[in-house]
């Protein structure tokens, strides 16, 4: 009489993690697909099936388009559908017509993007020459900066710093993802002849206003600075 044999499992063996189930999937796909804006994970949970594992369904879905024509992307701290990188040229259009920004624009973007909050006597100072008023209106027209509050300090100057559509059209999840010195240098972006203790600072685009900033006031709607009304930050 044979005896049938009995496989015995290690008490710690683990399981396998539980994936994600495909409703919950369809249903992120489906959300996703529908907006017309990036989504946050705040917005996209409160939508999800409780117990929803958020990041682990963000990330298989993530997987499962990146060979696809649309990829799913995080821009600025939010998830979008964008075209894949690699096809994006058959989607434009040559009827584009595109603004170059001239070089003290570039410079003055540069510097608003590494050193926010900055004001524009701070902008000069770190240029070494005076900052056309042209330059900053030409950012503000482009939505890349936005007037962030005035700095307490004599005159109470407008501080300046980036915003979601400078990310977005540069392709960064954060500003802390900005080129460091090594690769700036490596890209023949800074002279190799650099001064002692030079530096690039690390950028932070935190919108909470510092110490030494106050709120805009809704009399500076009339120069175009402030928010609307009921998007003014709280005092």
């Amino acid at each position: 009489m044979s005896l049938a044999t009995r496989k015995i499992m290690p008490r710690d063996e683990e399981a396998p993690a539980e994936e994600p189930r495909a409703d919950e999937l369809r249903l992120l796909e489906a959300m996703l697909f529908a907006s017309t804006e990036p989504l946050d994970e705040k917005d996209l949970a409160e939508r999800m099936p409780q117990g929803t594992d958020l990041p682990d369904a963000l990330a298989r879905l993530q997987e499962d388009y990146a060979p696809r024509g649309v990829n799913l992307v995080r821009v600025a701290g939010k998830w979008a559908f964008r075209t894949a990188g690699d096809l994006s040229w058959l989607l434009s259009k040559e009827t584009v017509e595109t603004r170059k920004l001239s070089r003290a624009a570039i410079e003055t973007l540069a510097i608003i993007a590494y050193h926010q909050p900055v004001t524009r006597a701070e902008i000069e100072d770190i240029r070494g020459v005076s900052t056309s008023k042209g330059s900053v209106d030409v950012l503000l027209q482009t939505g890349w900066i936005r007037p962030r509050g005035r700095r307490k300090a004599p005159g109470r100057p407008v501080t300046y710093g980036t915003n979601e559509l400078f990310l977005s059209h540069f392709g960064l999840d954060a500003v802390g993802d900005l080129p460091g010195l090594d690769e700036l240098k490596g890209a023949g972006l800074l002279d190799g002849r650099l001064p002692p203790g030079f530096s690039v600072p690390v950028p932070s685009d935190d919108s909470a206003l510092r110490e030494d900033e106050d709120p805009l006031e809704p009399g500076d709607l009339d120069l175009g600075l402030a928010p609307p009304p009921e998007r003014a930050p709280e005092e």
